[in-house]
């Protein structure tokens, strides 16, 4: 299955103790093509304070219009009738219409989703469109005002994406647009490997365990020194059969002589190609002496 980033959302660097989950099938989001899309979800807590946001200004646009039908019915311009009629209009209105109205024409962005920095998105990473919106909307009466929002909490927590029932109807997502960029440390080959590196061999090692390495240099710092320990040993252990000669020392200054020893080669290999590409372009590119062009 290959596996992309959706149009707009944020790079997402996985621990090494990620990866096993990440590719037995984690909870992610697929689209018919069979392409991982790469999103990073609003947290339930985040999308909880989003709601709460939202339907607490519906809500106060409401009792505006439950207020200026009152004013009008004690100013005799509506009988009971109208007032009733009125009444069903603005509750309509105030969390069916203007919700709608605001996600479709903001591609997803109240003004709850703005504050904790959501985006409802489709389950393809695309922005939605009315019938999203409309149909988040309808479902939202039923789970968010008829149930006090008990109902909309329940599926939230039943899935680990945090989408509600409304979500799950429509098609959406979530997207968390506020993540910080993480720091790209480029590790060079440790000053004890030096001559190590000078004649060793890591051409055979793969691309994907490549990555994973990369991957782990990356996030090291950020776990526990537990943690660290043992998937450096596991990466190192996986590592080995593909480096020769192997140094002896800790695992995780293996790990990053041979990703660094491979960034290097593998540079210096393009460099290599692009040099003779311009060498060849001449030839290439150019006709025989007096041969018409056309």
């Amino acid at each position: 299955m290959s596996r992309t980033k959706a149009r707009g959302a944020s790079p997402v660097v996985l621990r090494p103790d990620q990866v096993e989950a990440f590719a037995a099938g984690g909870d992610e989001l697929v689209t018919g093509e069979a392409v991982a899309l790469d999103l990073r979800p609003t947290s339930f807590v985040l999308r909880a304070a989003g709601v709460l946001i939202d339907y607490l200004a519906y809500a106060l646009l409401l009792v505006g219009a439950l207020l200026l039908v009152s004013l009008l019915n004690e100013g005799g311009v509506l009988d009971d009738a109208l007032s009733q009629a009125f009444l069903v209009a603005s509750i309509a209105i105030c969390f069916i219409v203007v919700p709608t109205v605001v996600e479709t024409a903001s591609h997803g962005r109240s003004l709850g989703k703005l504050a904790v920095g959501a985006r409802i998105v489709r389950t393809d990473g695309g922005a939605i469109g009315l019938r999203h919106a409309l149909t988040r909307a309808l479902v939202g009466l039923l789970e968010i005002v008829l149930t006090s929002g008990g109902l909309a909490v329940v599926v939230a927590l039943l899935n680990g994406s945090s989408r509600r029932l409304g979500d799950l109807m429509a098609g959406t997502y979530s997207r968390n647009e506020r993540v910080s960029k993480a720091a790209h440390v480029v590790y060079g080959v440790p000053s004890h490997l030096q001559g190590w590196a000078e004649i060793a061999d890591v051409g055979r090692l793969t691309d994907g365990l490549a990555r994973r390495i990369a991957s782990f240099l990356q996030q090291a710092p950020q776990l526990s020194p537990a943690s660290r320990r043992r998937v450096a040993d596991d990466l190192a252990a996986e590592a080995t059969p593909y480096v020769s000669p192997v140094p002896s020392g800790d695992p995780e200054f293996l790990l990053a002589g041979v990703s660094a020893l491979r960034r290097q080669r593998e540079s210096a290999a393009l460099a290599r190609e692009s040099a003779l590409l311009d060498r060849l372009t001449p030839a290439l590119t150019e006709t025989v002496p007096g041969f018409p062009r056309r």
